[in-house]
């Protein structure tokens, strides 16, 4: 990108009109900073797909400007990308004590952690980079180690808050800074970007101190084993999981890859306290007398191959569910997720077992770990911030955040809703959106990256809906003639044995064709695949108003 005069930009790559994926930068002059670097979860549009991550081509192009990638917590949505990021820019990670355990683990797994820069920072640091300096205060979520980070530019300071909401009885005792956010309002803050995920939500969130006494009465009231399936990454709940079943004197297994790594980290860093011997290997289980057994395992958004998604369908050799067995998910579905989850909870009730679920409001076993709609108002009070960007929300959200903001004094021409991509310049203390860069998903499916595209992801999607039918012609090469009749085989479309005639009606067509062509010039030979195709799509939905993916596959000898 060529050189321009706005000093001060800002703009989201991802997180923007969505739940996930997310990473914002921050350009002062010719210094980049990259703000959280998550993935998203496909939904069942996009088939086959495992993962999406951002299009960084903007970063690819101004590489040597990068300074930092700074993480803000371990979440899913904004580590998850950090391995295929840094595969294309090997940059220094600046992140709290737990996240970079968490984003260890990540890099692992991809083999690249000897070559990352890992470097710690807490809410006492105070990085200073030349033309810009970074602080950090600390917040609350649903996963300990939370930072907001403030960049003091020349232009003045912007605040980016990360995920939070005020629990002001957090279970952990990490209590959110809120006099050092004051202090930095008091300073004077140019630009606020806040997250906007529950700016629908009126009022202001439970605290997660209360879903203890509420997981640790159902363990009591439980008869048999007991299974609780959360977030691996909301160390809050595993903690208060840990606490009910020491106090009902139950052992607890871990069920899931991502469950007992997370709680390996957390444990090693001392944001776990587990006392010695309550935990249990899945194959000790059975040998156990049923009331004395908790089981934590993923799965609670009904992810298919995760350990409730097995234990539903029977489908986990260690361990069932049994009738009486109590079974309580300790989460809300994340929209999208609704009908797997609800298909978990059938099965599980096939099964015989009692399942509390259900919204955390009527449960009791879940609240929010993100800012409802009076802390959101909150922190635009202690910030005071001239100008405003919604961030991380489906447009809806990020449409209430403005109100609220607007609300609570930020005027409405100072508020920016914008998507990914679109740029915020601020030159002279005064903010325009006038211009763009590249940003968009790119799909991650297997070990590759990027490598699928619109035109495979359509393939996909007709051969999951109609199928497909591959004719085999086998041609002279010298005169053209066939010297052996058409072969029609299909996947997914009819069956051979029950679809015969049809079959040899598509094997005659496609003589007939043939034949015709035979006489023809050859420019109208060299298009025979596409002469075959459409006289095979014209037939097939005539007799069966269907369109299957057809293949001719000519083979000349």
């Amino acid at each position: 990108m060529t050189k321009t005069d706005n000093k001060l930009s800002v703009f989201a790559l991802g997180g923007i009109n969505e739940i996930g994926k997310n990473m914002y930068v921050l350009q002062y002059e010719d210094d980049i900073f990259v703000i959280d670097c998550g993935s998203k979860f496909p939904d069942e549009s996009l088939l086959g797909i495992d993962l999406i991550i951002q299009d960084i081509a903007y970063l690819q192009q101004n590489k040597e400007k990068i300074r930092a990638l700074l993480v803000t917590h371990g979440h899913e949505d904004h580590i998850g990308g950090i391995p295929y990021f840094l595969k294309q820019l090997n940059i220094p990670i600046y992140a709290s004590r737990l996240t970079l355990g968490l984003i260890q683990l990540r890099l692992k797994e991809h083999g690249l952690l000897r070559s990352t820069e890992l470097v710690l920072v807490n809410d006492e640091s105070d990085l200073d980079f030349g033309a810009v300096r970074l602080t950090f205060f600390k917040t609350n979520h649903s996963i300990p180690d939370c930072l907001g980070v403030v960049f003091h530019t020349p232009e003045g300071a912007v605040v980016h808050t990360g995920d939070f909401k005020f629990d002001l009885t957090p279970v952990n005792d990490d209590y959110p800074d809120v006099y050092k956010m004051a202090e930095i309002g008091h300073q004077g803050v140019l630009l606020l970007l806040s997250e906007s995920t529950n700016a629908e939500r009126p009022g202001f969130n439970p605290s997660e101190r209360l879903v203890g006494g509420h997981i640790e009465e159902a363990f009591r009231q439980a008869g048999r084993k007991v299974f609780i399936s959360t977030f691996a990454s909301n160390v809050h709940r595993v903690q208060q999981v840990v606490d009910a079943a020491q106090k009902t004197d139950r052992k607890l297994a871990l069920l899931g890859r991502s469950m007992v790594n997370v709680v390996a980290v957390a444990s090693e860093l001392g944001y776990l306290k587990i006392p010695e011997g309550m935990l249990i290997e899945k194959n000790e289980i059975k040998g156990m007398d049923p009331e004395k057994v908790a089981i934590l395992c993923t799965g609670s958004q009904g992810e298919p191959m995760a350990a409730l998604s097995r234990l539903a369908s029977s489908n986990f050799r260690e361990v069932e569910v049994e009738p009486d067995d109590t079974v309580i998910f300790a989460s809300t579905p994340i929209p999208g997720n609704e009908k797997s989850v609800a298909r978990i909870i059938d099965n599980l009730f096939h099964l015989g077992a009692k399942v509390i679920y259900g919204s955390g409001t009527v449960t009791g076993m879940h609240v929010s770990g993100h800012a409802c709609q009076e802390e959101l108002k909150l922190m635009l009070t202690l910030m005071k911030p001239k100008y405003f960007i919604p961030i991380h929300g489906e447009f809806r959200m990020l449409y209430q955040h403005r109100l609220l903001a607007e609300s609570v004094g930020v005027q409405r021409d100072n508020i920016f809703i914008i998507n990914n991509g679109d740029v915020v310049d601020i030159t002279n203390q005064v903010a325009r959106q006038t211009r763009k860069v590249q940003s968009g998903s790119i799909f991650v499916d297997g070990m590759g990256i990027g490598d699928v595209g619109n035109i495979i992801l359509r393939d996909r999607k007709l051969l999951s809906e109609e199928g497909m039918l591959v004719i085999v012609i086998t041609l002279n090469k010298t005169d053209g003639q066939l010297i052996s009749e058409p072969d029609a085989i299909t996947r997914g479309f009819v069956y051979g044995s029950d679809s015969e005639a049809l079959l040899r009606e598509v094997n005659q067509l496609v003589s007939t064709t043939i034949k015709k062509l035979q006489g023809a010039n050859r420019s109208q030979r060299i298009n025979l695949k596409q002469h075959i195709k459409k006289s095979i799509e014209t037939l097939l939905y005539s007799r069966t108003k269907r369109r299957p993916m057809i293949l001719p596959v000519i083979i000349e000898i």
